[in-house]
C-alpha cells in the first residue's frame, strides 16, 4: 500500500527541472530542441579553478570535510565578503552547503515554524515557496510587473506584513527577471523593516556578479539591519560551477550555528575537492570571470532586440543575471495554429511544441503574465530560437 507523507504529496514539483526534463524527453525522441529553461552558464569552469581542484586530488583531499565547511574556505569567504561586498563576517559565521538551495533550506528549517508566515517578493525563484512548505510555514506573495521593473514598493512591503510574518526573501540580481534592486531601493524598504524587528531578511546574492550597471549592494550593509540578515551565496553561476555544488551564507552566529547543527543531521560537510577549488575561485580578482558577463550582457542586447520584433512580445531591460521575463499576456485568449493559449503555462509548452524551444512559464515564479527566458546559451542558438519563436507567434 503506498502511503507517502503529507509533506512531499504537498511539494509541488520545481517546473524549470520538469521542463528540463521534458526537452530531454524530446530531444530523446529525435526533436531538435533548443533549451533556454535551464539557469545554468553554458561556459566551462575557468581553468585555474580546475587546476585547484586538480591540486586537492593530487594532495589526497579525500576525507570527511568539517560541517560548516574548511577553515581556510570559510576565511577565504570572509575575505571575499569584505571586499566585494564590504561586509565584516568572521569564519564562525560563514557556513558551506552542497549548493546555495541547500543554505536557503537550512535557514528556512532553523528559523520558522509551522505557521510562521514568508513573505516573497515576486516574481521569485520556484524553490523558495516549496522550502517554505517543507519549513510547514505558510507564504505570501507580494506582485510586482514589467511595469515597476519587477520590483516592490515599500508600501507593499507595509501592507503585505501581518503579526506572523518572520521571514523575507530579496533576490537582487533577480532570478527569474534579472531585475536588480539599487541601493537607495533597498534603503527605503529597510525603513519599513526596522519597524518590524521579530522579521528576519534572506538575502540571495548568487547573481551579484552577473551585473551590468555599476556595484551590486548587499541588504546586510545596512547597520540595523545586518543582525537580521541572512547573506545567501554560492560559485555555481558567476564561475560556472552549478555541478561542484558549492554554496555558503554569512549569518549572525546562533544562525549559523544552528545551519550547522541542521546540516550535520542531513548531508554533513561539502565534497572537500569542491571547497579547494572554491577557494581559488574566491580568491582571484572579479575581473578573471569579466568575459562571461561581457558575453551574457551583448546575449542579452541581442535576445532583447529580436524579441521587440515579435508584437504582442513586452520586454524591459534587466540590470543582471542571465534571463529574460517578457510579458506575453497580449496572446492569452488568442488560439494560434489551432493551439488555444490561456496562460503563460500553455504559451510555454506552445513554444516547446511547435517552435521546439524550452523556456519556462511565469506562474512557477509567483508572475503569470510572463515567461523566463535563460539567454545562458550561444549566440548561434539564440538567434535560432528567436527565429523559431517568431515564426511560432505570427499567424
Amino acid at each position: 500500500m503506498k502511503s507517502l507523507s503529507d509533506r512531499i504529496n504537498n511539494l509541488p514539483i520545481s517546473q524549470t527541472l520538469a521542463m528540463a526534463a521534458k526537452t530531454r524527453e524530446l530531444r530523446s525522441e529525435g526533436k531538435d530542441i533548443i533549451g533556454l529553461s535551464l539557469g545554468e552558464p553554458d561556459f566551462n569552469t575557468p581553468d585555474f579553478i580546475k587546476e585547484a581542484a586538480v591540486k586537492a586530488v593530487n594532495e589526497n583531499y579525500n576525507s570527511y570535510t568539517p560541517v560548516n565547511g574548511y577553515q581556510e574556505l570559510r576565511e577565504a569567504i570572509c575575505r571575499k565578503f569584505k571586499r566585494d561586498n564590504k561586509l565584516t563576517y568572521t569564519p564562525e559565521q560563514i557556513v558551506v552547503s552542497t549548493g546555495a538551495k541547500q543554505s536557503i533550506a537550512n535557514i528556512a528549517m532553523v528559523l520558522l515554524n509551522p505557521g510562521d508566515e514568508v513573505l516573497l517578493p515576486a516574481p521569485y525563484w520556484v524553490s523558495y515557496s516549496a522550502i517554505a512548505i517543507l519549513a510547514e510555514a505558510t507564504y505570501k506573495e507580494i506582485p510586482s510587473s514589467i511595469d515597476t521593473d519587477f520590483k516592490i514598493s515599500p508600501e507593499q512591503l507595509e501592507a503585505a506584513i501581518t503579526p506572523k510574518t518572520k521571514l523575507i526573501f530579496f533576490n537582487s540580481p533577480n532570478n527569474p527577471s534579472g531585475s536588480k534592486y539599487t541601493e537607495k531601493e533597498y534603503l527605503e524598504l529597510a525603513e519599513v523593516l526596522k519597524k518590524h524587528p521579530n522579521i528576519f531578511i534572506l538575502s540571495d546574492e548568487i547573481y551579484e556578479h552577473i551585473n551590468y550597471e555599476g556595484e551590486n549592494f548587499s541588504f546586510a550593509r545596512i547597520p540595523e539591519l545586518y543582525n537580521r540578515t541572512i547573506t545567501v551565496n554560492g560559485v555555481a553561476k558567476a564561475f560556472a560551477m552549478t555541478g561542484w555544488r558549492v554554496g555558503y551564507i554569512g549569518a549572525p552566529e546562533w544562525i549559523a550555528k544552528a545551519c550547522t547543527k541542521m546540516q550535520g543531521q542531513i548531508t554533513s560537510g561539502t565534497n572537500c575537492i569542491a571547497q579547494r577549488a572554491t577557494i581559488a575561485a574566491l580568491d582571484a580578482p572579479v575581473s578573471k570571470i569579466q568575459y562571461m558577463v561581457d558575453e551574457f550582457k551583448s546575449r542579452r542586447d541581442i535576445v532583447i532586440g529580436l524579441l521587440n520584433e515579435i508584437e504582442g512580445v513586452k520586454t524591459n531591460t534587466p540590470k543582471g543575471a542571465f534571463y529574460l521575463f517578457p510579458d506575453v499576456s497580449a496572446f492569452f485568449g488568442r488560439t494560434l495554429n489551432e493551439t488555444k493559449i490561456s496562460n503563460a503555462s500553455d504559451f510555454s509548452l506552445y513554444l516547446l511544441e511547435e517552435a521546439h524551444v524550452a523556456t519556462v512559464t511565469g506562474d512557477a515564479f509567483g508572475a503569470p503574465n510572463c515567461i523566463r527566458i535563460s539567454y545562458a546559451a550561444s549566440e548561434e542558438q539564440l538567434r535560432e530560437a528567436m527565429k523559431r519563436i517568431k515564426k511560432a507567434l505570427i499567424n
